[in-house]
């Protein structure tokens, strides 16, 4: 048994409060089960309820057994003085209050309703994948697509926690924060955290004075990553050694210990070489890069201002001084969507709540142009028959699983709840 099933029950009513007794057979009268506000403290507050005669209004608090109450240390907490019922699957102990008065108790397994005990039953039995694998094709599209909106929200306020702290490191800088989660977003899962140093490790306002010699650039991104070879055989990477020396004197720029760059498991189009230099050619192509995308909620604006391609050298490059066959080294379409999805969409909605903008519907237009994301994930939720149709799908069900389904909490989810219901 678990606690949050517990208040599940008494929040939604779904037991027999007909004829309940305390465990001392004092009647018990429930006008009013409380506010469910999951913050510290009693678990439900303001309820109403009459014991005997007496009239109560006050705090419920719920465990799984009596004696919890002691485990947590409740009679050491002045927010618990104000319990006027205390509500548990099974009775151990007796629970008293400062001045030796004993809380009355209500053991809720007396009186829970048998089918929703076999409904939570079914739905937390062992599954292959998540616990309503079998039934979340069943629940009403109308509750699904409520939950997926908060799931999105819920997910992008996570999204732009980052972007608060980089703003507030950069000293209110948006053009450098958006420059440090491209930086980060262009690593991608294996070497973003590195390309995120790389990008603090370089104060924005070099970037703007260099932006004009793409080769400048790509001297810092290489240069800061250790990736430009230390004995040089191409007169290519020997001019990026060369400037990156220089502009390490100019500049007075320390030295920065950062995570290796990863070349093991990525495709060589995602060749960290081949990402620090798209990005470089982004910056010496786009000046003032926020200011134009923030506006912007068109996915087709977007795909305009990220056409961009890679220089002539690494058209036969994957790594310096390794020539390869001649390949154009272009960003994906699928690759601006990511872009879109962890920084464009994050940075826009930053900003709006900075300056007091409610962009939720655009924010929402833009994802549903987004085509969906390919992984495991979604793979999966698919073969349940839950289909994604475009990118908000996607990250919904992604902050579904992850922060949900991982999590079993299963008794905050609108899925898990309606299937109780039910």
């Amino acid at each position: 048994m678990k606690e949050d099933f517990l208040h599940y029950v008494w929040q939604y009513k779904k037991f027999d409060f007909s004829n309940l007794k305390t465990v001392n057979e004092e009647s018990l009268l429930i006008s009013n089960v409380g506010n469910y506000l999951q913050k510290t403290g009693p678990d439900f507050f303001n309820a109403q309820i009459h014991i005997g005669t007496q009239k109560w209004a006050g705090n419920v608090e719920i465990h799984v057994k009596s004696s919890d109450w002691y485990l947590h240390h409740h009679e050491k907490d002045s927010k618990y003085d104000n319990v006027i019922l205390h509500v548990v699957w099974e009775y151990d102990a007796p629970i008293f209050r400062k001045d030796n008065s004993e809380i009355p108790t209500l053991v809720l397994k007396s009186y829970i309703l048998k089918e929703v005990l076999i409904s939570y039953q079914s739905l937390i039995s062992p599954k292959s994948w998540i616990y309503c694998e079998n039934q979340i094709r069943t629940v009403d599209d109308f509750i699904l697509k409520n939950w997926k909106e908060r799931l999105f929200f819920e997910r992008l306020e996570r999204k732009i926690e980052p972007a608060q702290k980089l703003l507030t490191e950069s000293n209110y800088d948006w053009e450098a924060v958006l420059f440090c989660m491209l930086a980060k977003n262009f690593g991608l899962n294996t070497n973003g955290e590195t390309f995120l140093k790389m990008a603090q490790s370089i104060p924005y306002s070099i970037i703007r004075k260099e932006r004009f010699d793409v080769e400048n650039l790509e001297a810092l991104f290489f240069g800061k990553t250790e990736l430009i070879p230390l004995q040089c055989e191409e007169n290519y990477s020997k001019n990026l050694k060369n400037r990156f020396g220089y502009l390490v004197q100019k500049y007075q720029l320390s030295k920065t210990l950062l995570p290796p760059v990863e070349f093991f498991k990525h495709r060589p189009d995602n060749f960290p070489t081949i990402r620090l230099a798209q990005l470089a050619m982004l910056y010496h192509q786009q000046d003032n890069l926020f200011s134009k995308i923030i506006e912007l909620h068109k996915v087709k604006d977007f795909y305009s201002i990220f056409s961009i391609e890679t220089n002539e050298y690494w058209q036969t490059h994957y790594q310096l001084d390794k020539q390869s066959i001649k390949k154009n080294k272009k960003l994906s379409k699928s690759f601006i969507d990511l872009i879109i999805i962890n920084t464009i969409i994050p940075i826009q909605f930053a900003y709006a709540q900075s300056l007091g903008k409610e962009i939720s519907e655009k924010v929402l237009e833009t994802m549903f142009e987004i085509e969906p994301e390919q992984n495991t994930i979604i793979d999966k939720f698919n073969h349940f028959k839950i289909h994604s149709n475009n990118a908000f799908d996607t990250q919904s069900l992604l902050q579904l699983k992850n922060e949900y389904c991982n999590a079993n909490k299963c008794l905050e989810c609108s899925i898990g709840i309606q299937l109780l219901k039910s």
